[in-house]
């Protein structure tokens, strides 16, 4: 039997075809090398599964170890990232554009409206949306306006563009960090201080910035100033 199963496989021409079971392997080894970690070679917690947009395994504390933390903690990073490129956009446009004052004195301009009456606008408008949002999450899983969740004019939600959107949105608030800091001990816009330091690298960066730090405050705020040493 052997011999004629040989010799049918000789005149066919056919080779022998060895099994193979790389079909067999689990999917899951595929998706986290495709995946890509925060830290190479570690092993990401096991309530991050690859599923959600941005998800690199990154959650040291284990805050969103249960279900329900970890669906509003998603919720809040993507609000926030939203803001944080908003306000990005917004310092940078208002910068290159040159409008005054700069962004971290707007606050204390005079815009001719009571601020009382500014805030208690702004509580019942901003209360009124961020209510109908939250009953359309409880309701819905996703976050939206009024009565549309998601919220997408455009038909852009995608898997792709959630993708865009959370890194973005992290780099942002990393940005706006920086916005922060450089406003606090500069006193300048970013675009300001990248140029500043451009022009004196050795001189105008962040050693140079903390030692003249007493000096900033001083000129910005005169009655915070440390005495002078006699």
């Amino acid at each position: 039997m052997a011999a004629m199963t040989q010799m049918s496989r000789c005149v066919l021409g056919a080779r022998p075809v060895a099994p193979s079971f790389t079909s067999l392997r689990p999917r899951t080894l595929v998706t986290s090398a495709a995946r890509g970690l925060w830290l190479p070679d570690t092993e990401p917690p096991a309530h991050l599964k690859g599923e959600l947009a941005g998800d690199r395994g990154f959650d040291p504390l284990g805050l969103g170890s249960e279900p329900e933390r970890l669906k509003w903690y998603t919720e809040a990073e993507k609000t926030n990232g939203r803001w944080a490129m908003a306000g990005v956009a917004g310092i940078l446009g208002q910068e290159l554009l040159g409008v005054q004052p700069k962004w971290f004195e707007a606050g204390a301009k005079d815009y001719g409206f009571p601020p009382l009456a500014l805030i208690s606008l702004e509580f019942l408008l901003l209360g009124f949306l961020e209510l109908k949002r939250y009953q359309g999450f409880k309701k819905t899983g996703k976050s939206g306006f009024l009565d549309s969740f998601p919220f997408d004019p455009a038909n852009l939600d995608s898997e792709a563009n959630a993708e865009k959107e959370i890194k973005n949105g992290r780099l942002a608030m990393v940005a706006f960090v920086g916005f922060v800091g450089a406003a606090l001990v500069c006193r300048q816009g970013p675009i300001e201080a990248l140029q500043s330091h451009l022009s004196d690298p050795f001189s105008n960066n962040i050693i140079g910035s903390i030692a003249r730090l007493p000096e900033t405050i001083g000129a910005t705020f005169p009655a915070a100033a440390p005495p002078a040493l006699e």
